[in-house]
């Protein structure tokens, strides 16, 4: 048996003339908390659209579970994203749901669950992302920003999920939420076994929830290894771009 959650193979992806993946590789192992850093456009995100079949690759390979996802049919599709959660960049809650509905989307949607049973797990995972249950009334219009990002957290763990997908979970926060939100991210990982995959540009994110981390630069993965040996990883690319520098190999156009 493996114990690979996630394998990538020589993805591309390109629209029209511009290629954002061009030959991506990565692999996860069960359990594992992987982080994918890069810059603005360099095709994190498109890399989770392509992992959970929303966008096809032109060529490559994606399993979960050693199943093949590129050219799966629609209801294994469903069958396979039912196994993951997300949390989106801007949390991305429903106006019009009370925040407990908000969470319970899945579990009342996507698992049929009654109602009563539903808001029971929901009000569980508000605690769980350590929030009160007098907010499970409230509606997102009434929620500060940090809140919004821990109510989609709690979204994206009320189905108990083996794989998680973070997309600039840090984004748009102050360092002290930002730690708050990383310290919740951590924990609700390991309090599930889960597998997580994480698209960000935020180092000092990076740096607390990853196990390892993978540097996508013009479609590639340019280098991937251990959180520790990051600040060791002797690629000038890599270097750059955790120090933050303006000078070196990475340009960005202005």
């Amino acid at each position: 048996m493996t114990n690979l959650k996630l394998e990538l193979t020589n993805v591309s992806k390109a629209f029209g003339p511009k290629v954002v993946l061009d030959g991506f590789s990565m692999k996860v192992e069960k359990g594992k908390s992987m982080v994918i850093i890069g810059g603005s456009g360099t095709g994190k995100s498109v890399t989770l659209k392509c992992i959970q079949g929303l966008l096809v690759p032109e060529s490559g390979s994606i399993k979960v579970d050693g199943e093949e996802v590129v050219g799966m049919k629609e209801k294994d599709l469903e069958r396979v994203n039912s196994k993951a959660g997300m949390l989106f960049q801007g949390a991305a809650l429903f106006d019009s749901m009370k925040v407990w509905e908000n969470i319970a989307f899945g579990l009342i949607q996507g698992r049929k669950m009654n109602k009563n049973q539903a808001k029971e797990i929901a009000y569980d995972k508000l605690k769980k992302v350590g929030l009160t249950s007098d907010v499970g009334e409230m509606y997102p219009a009434d929620l500060s920003g940090g809140m919004k990002k821990r109510v989609g957290l709690a979204r994206a763990i009320a189905t108990s999920p083996e794989l998680i997908f973070f997309d600039e979970p840090t984004t748009g926060l102050d360092p002290i939420m930002a730690d708050v939100i990383n310290d919740l991210i951590v924990s609700c990982v390991k309090d599930l076994g889960a597998t997580a995959v994480t698209i960000t540009h935020d180092m000092v994110s990076a740096r607390k929830i990853a196990d390892e981390i993978t540097m996508l630069y013009k479609g590639k993965n340019i280098w991937c290894g251990d959180v520790k040996d990051i600040d060791n990883s002797n690629n000038p690319y890599v270097e750059q771009f955790i120090s933050g520098k303006s000078e070196g190999p990475i340009k960005v156009e202005i």
